[in-house]
């Protein structure tokens, strides 16, 4: 999960291998790649974080261990559905 959340965050921002230290914003992320990044999670890993999230966990490591911690403690979109 955790290298899906990095190549989802390097494939919607564009990132180049150089570039991996440097923050969301820093990387030119805003509202819409904020937008396709949560949509993408959720679609692909079934976790639910909010675009604010990658506003306050700026660096890819940090929003990763958040991403993470959101796994572990909330379930799955589809099993609250039930």
């Amino acid at each position: 999960m955790e290298k899906r959340v990095g190549e989802i965050w390097k494939d919607v921002l564009g990132v180049s291998p150089g570039e991996t230290n440097a923050t969301f914003s820093e990387l030119g992320g805003r509202g819409m790649s904020a937008l396709r990044i949560v949509a993408r999670i959720q679609d692909e890993l079934g976790v639910r974080v909010e675009v604010g999230d990658l506003f306050e966990h700026q660096r890819l490591d940090s929003f990763v261990r958040h991403v993470m911690t959101r796994a572990r403690s909330v379930p799955p979109a589809d099993e609250r559905a039930e």
